[in-house]
């Protein structure tokens, strides 16, 4: 068995995660200030959204050194689950603050409640799309770069700050120019909440699958297969078993082999299998080969032709 140890990304977590922070503090301050003195609900719910990221980055910096933890006794896999888990809560956290501030739009509806936007809080609306963007663009880069799905799941929170923005920027416009429509801003934080729990819900679901030992997607199994069955001497595969440990993929599986390999010839194949296996470019960090002998009356039972050439 090969096993290759991820290396430790935690400072390359806490520097994208540390600008998403001064960014979210930035927008939140504004966001807040311009909707309480602009008159806008909906804009301080939206800023109430951005502040609710810091939760999120808080966790994954202080996270970050414990999913990068190298594997002990305890832990023989690793530590790489606390990275799904935080991703798990990060969502969660998102859909919780969504169903609060639908809530408070729902109550300020039923009391009649009238708000009466000004252009600064267009104009801070505005900004925070562009930048909660951007935000988005640059930490999914980052978190691909590094194949960290929550760094990858806290640019979608920012992209979900982004969409919210919208209808907060759209009700803020219909209040200012047609002021009648007195509901608009509370509408308008209504939809903001439904997009703030769809995101949670679509960042939560995933990990959530991982927790459950998800195993790698068809497309992926099948390229593992293709090169397991490429290798020189590899007659057919079998057992083939992939699992998620946080991003980092797990590969089980049999090679049957011609039965007059030597024992270190077989054993040198399967080195060979495991090393192309971790090469794929799929994230796989630990490959298990087992080796069986080619033998005609099994394969005629079944036992070791399920995968050939």
């Amino acid at each position: 068995m090969t096993r290759i140890l991820k290396k430790d990304d935690s400072s390359e977590v806490r520097h994208v995660t540390l600008v998403g922070l001064a960014w979210n503090a930035a927008l939140s301050a504004g966001k807040f200030f311009a909707g309480y003195f602009g008159g806008s609900q909906a804009l301080v719910a939206d800023a109430i959204h951005s502040a609710s990221d810091f939760t999120t980055d808080i966790a994954i910096i202080v996270g970050s050194k414990f999913w990068n933890a190298p594997p002990d006794a305890d832990h023989p896999y690793g530590h790489r689950r606390f990275e799904t888990l935080i991703s798990v809560g990060i969502g969660l956290a998102v859909c919780a603050v969504g169903i609060g501030l639908g809530y408070n739009a729902i109550v300020a509806l039923n009391e009649g409640k009238a708000s009466k936007p000004e252009w600064i809080a267009g104009v801070m609306a505005a900004l925070s799309i562009i930048i909660k963007e951007a935000l988005f663009r640059y930490t999914r880069a980052k978190g691909r770069s590094i194949r960290s799905e929550a760094v990858e799941a806290n640019a979608w929170h920012h992209r979900s700050d982004a969409y919210s923005s919208i209808p907060v920027l759209i009700a803020i416009l219909f209040g200012i120019f047609f002021p009648n429509l007195w509901f608009a801003d509370s509408v308008g934080a209504i939809i903001v909440s439904v997009f703030i729990v769809h995101s949670g819900f679509e960042i939560a679901w995933p990990g959530i699958h991982r927790v459950a030992d998800e195993g790698a997607s068809e497309e992926v199994a099948q390229k593992l297969k293709g090169i397991a069955l490429a290798c020189p001497n590899v007659i057919s595969i079998h057992g083939f078993r992939t699992r998620y440990v946080g991003s980092d993929l797990h590969v089980d599986l049999h090679v049957v082999v011609p039965a007059d390999m030597s024992l270190l010839e077989a054993h040198d194949l399967a080195e060979e299998v495991e090393q192309k296996l971790i090469d794929s470019g799929e994230n796989v960090v630990d490959a298990l080969v087992h080796i069986d002998p080619y033998s005609e009356e099994r394969a005629k039972r079944g036992e070791t032709k399920t995968i050939e050439r």
